[in-house]
């Protein structure tokens, strides 16, 4: 009878007759009573109670008998931690039984027994069973290591154990070196400080011989370490190719893809030139395609990385098209990723056979695969310029189909195709507008009318399409409505006459009835520019637009680099590197193609980076001034210009002026203050007469600007202090203010507070709270504040830079382990040096005079009679700044290296160094 017999009964109180049967002296009655245990424990029930006369039967011959045994004690260990040592005697005289298959079952328990009071008791058989005569203990011992140091790295580091596993590398048994190098790779990815695999030429050719004779998992494990080391040239580069192209034809298709991995990787290093590098290529398309014929699972995960490696080598599986084609009976999630690839292939050999099926798959049923099948059509024409024509055709003849979401897809990419080939195809614009009616997603009724706005001058009803959609204007989505904005003034710039009515309309529904902050802003900016320079407004609205370029979907460079070497693992299925998804980010090391060698050339190699910062410090992008549309102060950025304040000039407006008032600079001068602790050099104040003052084509500025900061009033609080005087002729009130977008987000945190109204020739001090939750673009110099002060005469513009080190904050300082990690990891070419003159301080003096503006000494040692000190700091947008100020007693100079993701923070970092160290 089967052993289910035990999973049948539901007998109440039979904990007790256990006990009994467990001290039975009859070996089959004990070892019926263990099966019994060990069933109630399967389904749940708690037998905790048996533990000490469960442990007296572990004293036996019997294998089976000691293999229940075992598994008891492996979930009972963790909950009698007192009781489990009892256990320890008969583990140590396991691993002396001659019987290997039981001291591989006693080591192997060892390490699955989770309580630190017993990890020390079981040092000394591990050490045993690592140096076992019999391999297969040797390979469970190795494992067992792994799991130990997870339990307490320490002891396993003061035993000596990791030492011993590097031995095991050299193991004469294959799997004994498979089992060592998982567990080397699964510490060391524990601690990516530690440099545990030390790999070098000698070490590679014991594994690469290994390779051949291991289980599947073992080849697994080897290729994955294989797929860590750099070779020191191309040559050892192309040996190890060599020996690892093998593995290729291996059934086991996780197997196929490490082996994937490495060549992917060391072929970075091969010249193209190489008559090898074209044979390594022809070898790897085959693996590949069978990977396509197994099941749709495994198909989703290879096609996942096989995404990948068109993207990085495209010549691979170029002449593959064919197995791309998607067939009936593929799931959904297969379908669509076969088209990306098919995309990601196209070329102008093979489009004509791409479009029949494209166009085949655009009549199918399922509507998300329809909707992909028309767009990819679209971006066949923009990737094969000479297949554009033969594209628009198509997608006409599925326009004609009437099919609602054919129809629509076909319009958005219509448009790209528009973008593409300017002036070529805009006889089908018509068609396109028999279609304006049937239209109801967003992206379809903006494209239309973007189609409808750039093509104005061609539709002769285009203000009636406009206006029907502006009808529904507040039901809109916000991309419609942007759309239909920008479009209406397109349409007015190009027929004035006609649609000035329309215009207004537009411009009156955007800024008076909307609440959408971006959507305001355009409406303005349009408003303005309309009002007071039609000229440039039709230079800048019917400005002629770039090409689109062909591929708007590919992996950033350096990211696709690092998802290369992840090849087979989930960062390839998701496209996203590990630090994004494992949580906490511990034991994600950024890994990164190696670079070509001096051999091969160097203008193909792509510039290589690791990708991103931990998941805890990724720090804002600061976003390039160009990249946004600006809110009204932001229409005219640059620089402060230094130089003596112009003189006044009377200024005539334009219709629209919705800050109100000419403007002459009546305002006198202003002192910027901020925090913390330093005085900064004079200057750092800007003179007026910024690139902002030209937003009316002013060139005014009454009274100088003078800079310099003070001490913060309250840690953590940042202020700008202001002194105002009234220089015109008639008392002033309303006071307001305004700060651009800037590369920190300054923002003021309250409003300007100016009690009693300023009299002529009066002079009031006001300080203002600062925030830096505005909003951010990046400033040319980064520390560059422009900043507009509104009263009821006029408006007043200038700018100033402000030091960095007002945005140091508090929670800056770094952990000893997370500065060596995060040190390693940030490039060198993004570490600037610099040298601190005239400055006598002592090492202790300057960690503690930096420490008191929140840059924080995280280590401190002594070399060859130089003091360094290590330290860190944390910028209020999340960018991490490191540093290493090395000191000279005796001599008034220090050098300081600064790395940080951000490099173009580093020279106002050091500036604010300077400033702290000098005040």
């Amino acid at each position: 009878m089967t052993d289910s017999k035990y999973f049948t009964t539901t007998k109440k109180g039979e904990i007790f007759e256990l006990k009994a049967e467990l001290n039975s002296d009859k070996k089959e009655k004990k070892k019926e009573a263990v099966k019994k245990v060990i069933a109630s424990m399967t389904v749940g029930k708690d037998v905790s109670a048996l533990f000490p006369d469960v442990v007296n039967c572990m004293q036996t011959d019997n294998l089976e008998l000691k293999k229940l045994v075992y598994l008891y004690l492996m979930n009972y260990a963790k909950s009698q931690p007192d009781m489990a040592i009892m256990a320890v005697n008969t583990f140590v005289k396991d691993c002396e039984d001659p019987n290997p298959l039981i001291r591989a079952l006693a080591v192997r328990t060892m390490g699955c027994i989770r309580v630190d009071k017993i990890t020390e008791y079981l040092c000394e058989p591990l050490r045993k069973c690592l140096k076992d005569e019999d391999p297969y203990v040797r390979k469970t011992a190795a494992v067992c290591v792994a799991k130990l140091h997870d339990i307490n790295a320490q002891l396993v580091e003061d035993q000596g154990f990791l030492d011993t596993l590097k031995d095991l590398i050299s193991d004469s048994n294959p799997m004994v070196v498979a089992n060592a190098v998982a567990a080397l790779s699964e510490i060391a990815e524990s601690h990516p400080s530690s440099n545990l695999l030390d790999l070098n030429p000698q070490s590679i050719n014991k594994l690469l011989t290994a390779l051949n004779e291991c289980t599947e998992w073992g080849q697994i494990f080897i290729l994955d370490c294989l797929a860590n080391y750099t070779p020191k040239d191309d040559r050892e580069a192309q040996s190890i190719c060599e020996r690892v192209t093998p593995r290729l034809s291996h059934a086991n298709s996780a197997v196929v893809l490490s082996a994937v991995k490495v060549l992917m990787k060391f072929m970075e290093m091969l010249s193209k030139d190489l008559d090898y590098y074209g044979t390594l290529l022809k070898k790897l398309a085959p693996p590949l395609v069978t990977l396509l014929s197994a099941e749709p699972e495994l198909q989703y995960v290879a096609l996942r990385n096989i995404n990948l490696i068109v993207q990085k080598r495209p010549e691979i599986l170029k002449h593959e098209m064919k197995v791309f084609f998607v067939k009936y009976n593929d799931p959904i999630y297969v379908k669509l990723e076969k088209l990306d690839i098919m995309i990601r292939l196209a070329s102008q050999a093979n489009i004509a056979q791409v479009l029949a099926e494209l166009k085949e798959y655009a009549t199918e049923v399922d509507v998300d695969f329809v909707r992909k099948a028309v767009r990819a059509i679209g971006r066949c024409a923009i990737k094969v310029e000479q297949s554009a024509e033969r594209c628009v055709s198509t997608l006409l003849d599925l326009i004609q189909t009437k099919v609602n979401y054919v129809v629509q897809e076909a319009i958005v990419v219509i448009k790209d195709i528009f973008r593409k080939y300017p002036n070529k195809y805009e006889s089908v614009i018509a068609t396109l507008c028999e279609n304006l009616d049937s239209l109801d997603e967003p992206e379809a009724r903006a494209a239309m009318i973007w189609i409808v706005g750039e093509y104005a001058e061609r539709i002769d009803n285009a203000d009636e399409l406009l206006e029907s959609f502006l009808e529904g204007f507040h039901d809109e989505s916000t991309q419609v409505q942007l759309q239909l904005l920008t479009g209406i003034v397109k349409l007015f710039l190009k027929k004035p006459t006609e649609t000035q009515e329309l215009v207004q309309q537009v411009l009156s529904l955007a800024t008076q009835d909307s609440d959408n902050p971006d959507l305001r802003d355009r409406g303005y900016i349009y408003w303005r520019l309309l009002s007071t320079d039609p000229v440039a407004a039709k230079e800048v609205v019917l400005a002629e637009k770039p090409l689109i370029s062909e591929e708007t979907d590919l992996i950033e460079p350096t990211l696709l680099d690092e998802l290369i070497c992840y090849i087979g693992t989930l960062a390839s299925v998701y496209h996203k590197p590990p630090s994004a998804f494992v949580e906490g980010g511990r034991g994600v090391v950024h890994k990164s193609l190696p670079p070509r060698t001096a051999s091969s050339e160097s203008a193909e190699s792509p510039e290589t980076a690791p990708a991103g910062a931990p998941p805890g410090e990724q720090p804002d992008v600061i976003p390039a001034q160009g990249d946004l549309l600006g809110d009204l102060l932001n229409l005219d950025l640059g620089p402060p210009v230094s130089g003596p304040p112009l003189t006044t000039s009377s200024v005539q407006m334009g219709a629209v002026d919705l800050l109100g008032g000419g403007l002459d600079s009546l305002i006198g001068g202003t002192n910027f203050v901020a925090p913390p602790t330093a005085a900064v050099p004079a200057s750092l104040g800007a003179p007026i007469g910024s690139g902002l003052s030209d937003l009316f084509d002013l060139t005014s500025g009454v009274g100088t600007l003078s800079g310099s900061y003070v001490a913060p009033k309250a840690v953590g609080s940042i202020s700008m202090d202001l002194q105002l005087t009234n220089k015109a002729l008639q008392v002033m009130t309303d006071f307001a203010i305004q700060f651009n977008r800037n590369s920190f987000g300054l923002a003021p945190a309250a409003p300007l507070q100016v009690h009693a109204p300023l009299s002529p020739n009066q002079t009031v001090e006001i300080s203002l709270p600062l925030s830096t939750v505005g909003s951010v673009m990046k400033m040319e110099p980064l520390n560059n504040l422009q900043v507009a002060v509104k009263n009821n005469i006029d408006v007043f513009y200038f700018s100033t830079l402000y030091p960095l080190h007002i945005l140091f904050v508090e929670d800056g300082k770094m952990d000893r382990q997370m500065f060596l990690a995060t040190w390693k990891d940030i490039p060198n070419e993004n570490e600037a040096q610099f040298q601190i003159r005239d400055c006598p301080l002592n090492a202790e003096a300057v960690s503690s005079k930096l420490q008191s503006s929140n840059i924080f000494t995280v280590a401190k040692r002594n070399v060859e009679g130089q003091d360094m000190l290590y330290q860190s700091l944390k910028l209020t947008n999340g960018i991490w700044v490191l540093a290493e100020l090395r000191i000279q007693p005796g001599n008034p100079s220090c050098t300081l290296s600064l790395k940080c993701r951000a490099p173009e923070v580093s020279q106002h970092v050091y500036q604010a160094y300077e400033t702290i160290l000098k005040n």
